[in-house]
């Protein structure tokens, strides 16, 4: 025998309980907390560590100017550890599966964020297959924090296997599991309590930016965010829901294609906070804000559309409208959309967004969604005009660009939206388009400044779809443009403006819920398309929702009823035309919170369809 196994062997006589206490020494019970407990802390320093991706090593420092995200990071891979060595008996088991599991997890974040600069959070468990087919397209490399934190567990692990030893009785086991469970359940309270989620961040290094998710989630580190992600991602299933249930809805109508020689090419605009406010009954607005859009109005169809937000939120309109739910949900895998039903009609699928590609995620969920090709700042527009965010005298004439470079033997979608009329507007100085679009006498010198600054954009913005809408109609190939606006344009905090303007925005009732939530939309056939589908679209359309609107194009432009979904939702919309998520409806012309029978279960049967799509891409 060895001095140190001699010394090891007496450093374990030390009796702390006697015969009745099981002859458990008193520096066993130090030596095995203190070693169990450092290789826990250590296996969390680890996986914050890893958790910063290829951002600035200023979020790991940041990590520790903020105490509370390096405890919340700590504390559940600690509890949970003490969980299973109470169970097991085993130090190195326990430490091993807790610490392995962390830093492995730890590890599939730090390569999604380099990869897809997108986290890993709960929801993604349900799509790693997907996920690791999808790896085999980037070079993954083994750079020194991954293999730090292998040898790290490796060598951890292999010291509590040696030197943290002995197998404790049952009885100080159950002893010892009820203080475990009990930091166990209070690390997860901790965790998943939003009230402090909100509070505890660390956005202080160079070029942190706050409104990107995915910063938001980096900031806390890897563990503590990843537990908070878990109620998300449990899918809550309607009432009624199985996929038996809406495969015998969806069963009630036979899919069709779209006819052949009606495959014309469709381009959708969301233009930001854009709306009408002549027909909110404000006076004083220049001719040149609106002149172009009467005109273009006069010869499209059109109508309102009822968003479910206001002033903000944009992402709700956008995939609203390319993937037909009423209810959105956290895609973090590949979903059933219309996008993807045109993809399988032979079209095209592409789109444009002015500013960053992490903003509301859109890199990654469009893909989700089915886009082929989707351009951002990033991959784009920073190259062209060497800013992050171009305005429309950009963006709009792009798409048309885009249009033009398109593969013509194949049919062509494009979904793009802008940023330009994104608020806040300043009410202290005029931006780039100057005065004059907006006066009124007994304003206030703030109302006046914010309006014009909105009033200027909305110009500007219809001076350049103007002239798009004019290329379009000398294109000899046929082709559809849909134009609506996202929600309702921010005017001062407390909705300041609007009150000044008198604006009612009484929700409760119809006048001031459609002043709150609608906005224009229009869809314009270039002549090509009228002969190619044998329609004249213009017209007066209904007022829905945005899942609806794809609806809406395919009715009056005769391309056809669609997937199931698409017929089991055009069916829908005649009896529910307004489905919000507020919990309004209108059915039948009126306001209600509390719809009829036959209009409720329509509701329901929504709910189960859009959940088995969802969660059915193929089908």
């Amino acid at each position: 025998m060895s001095k140190f196994t001699a010394g090891v062997k007496r450093f374990y006589s030390f009796p702390m309980f006697g015969k009745k206490g099981g002859d458990r020494p008193v520096l066993f019970w130090a030596w095995n907390f203190f070693f169990i407990t450092a290789g826990a802390v250590g296996a969390g320093i680890v996986s914050l560590a890893l958790a910063y991706g290829n951002y600035p090593f200023g979020v790991f420092k940041g990590y520790f100017k903020v105490p509370m995200i390096a405890v919340l990071n700590v504390l559940p891979v600690i509890a949970a550890t003490y969980v299973l060595y109470f169970l097991t008996g085993r130090a190195w088991i326990s430490h091993f599966l807790v610490s392995g599991l962390v830093i492995a997890s730890s590890i599939g974040d730090y390569f999604k964020l380099r990869f897809r600069d997108d986290p890993f959070i709960a929801a993604d468990i349900s799509s790693i297959s997907t996920g690791l087919k999808v790896s085999g397209g980037y070079e993954v490399t083994i750079g020194g924090r991954v293999l730090l934190s292998i040898v790290f567990l490796v060598l951890s692990t292999l010291f509590l296997a040696f030197f943290v030893r002995g197998r404790i009785r049952f009885r100080f086991r159950l002893i010892g599991l009820v203080p475990a469970l009990l930091l166990s359940w209070g690390a997860a309270t901790l965790c998943l309590d939003k009230g402090i989620f909100e509070k505890y961040e660390n956005f202080d290094y160079e070029n942190a930016n706050r409104w990107s998710d995915t910063q938001k989630q980096i900031s806390r580190g890897f563990v503590w965010p990843f537990i908070h992600s878990i109620p998300d991602a449990i899918p809550q299933k309607p009432a009624g829901y199985s996929d038996a249930a809406a495969e015998e809805i969806l069963a009630r109508y036979e899919p069709e294609d779209i006819p052949e020689d009606r495959r014309v090419n469709v381009i959708a605009i969301q233009l930001e906070a854009y709306n009408d406010f002549e027909r909110l009954g404000v006076g004083g607005i220049s001719e040149s804000v609106y002149d172009g859009y009467r005109k273009l109005k006069e010869e499209s169809y059109s109508g309102s559309l009822v968003t479910n937000i206001f002033a903000g939120g944009t992402i709700d309109t956008e995939r609203c409208f390319v993937t037909g739910y009423a209810n959105l949900d956290n895609f973090r895998s590949p979903v059933g959309s219309y996008v993807r039903y045109l993809k399988g009609e032979g079209y095209f699928t592409e789109g444009a967004h002015a500013s960053y590609d992490w903003f509301y995620n859109r890199k990654n969920i469009n893909g989700y969604i089915g886009f082929d090709e989707y351009w951002f700042a990033e991959n784009r527009y920073v190259e062209m005009t060497g800013k992050e965010i171009c305005l429309d005298d950009v963006m709009i004439p792009d798409i048309l660009a885009l249009y033009g470079e398109r593969d013509k033997s194949v049919p062509y979608f494009n979904f793009s939206v802008t940023y330009q009329g994104h608020g806040p507007y300043a009410d202290d100085n005029l931006f780039a388009w100057g005065d004059g679009f907006w006066a009124s006498e007994g304003a206030t010198e703030a109302t006046r400044v914010i309006l014009n600054n909105y009033f200027g954009s909305i110009s500007d913005t219809t001076e350049r779809l103007t002239g798009f809408v004019d290329e379009l109609r000398a294109d000899p190939d046929p082709v559809v443009l849909v134009l609506y606006g996202d929600h309702n344009p921010w005017l001062g905090n407390g909705n300041s403006v609007y009150t000044e303007l008198g604006i009612d925005l009484n929700v409760s009732e119809m006048t001031g819920f459609l002043n709150y939530f609608s906005t224009p939309y229009l869809i314009w056939a270039n002549d090509a398309a009228k002969d190619a589908l044998g329609v004249d679209v213009r017209g007066e359309g209904p007022t829905v929702s945005p899942c609806y609107l794809m609806n809406v194009v395919f009715d009056v432009c005769g391309l056809g009823k669609g997937d199931a979904y698409m017929q089991f939702m055009s069916e829908a919309m005649k009896k529910i035309p307004v489905v919000n998520t507020t919990g309004f409806y209108v059915e039948n012309g009126e306001l209600t919170t509390e719809p009829s029978e036959d209009a409720a279960g329509v509701i329901r049967e929504m709910r189960i369809v859009e959940y088995y799509r969802k969660h059915h891409p193929d089908k």
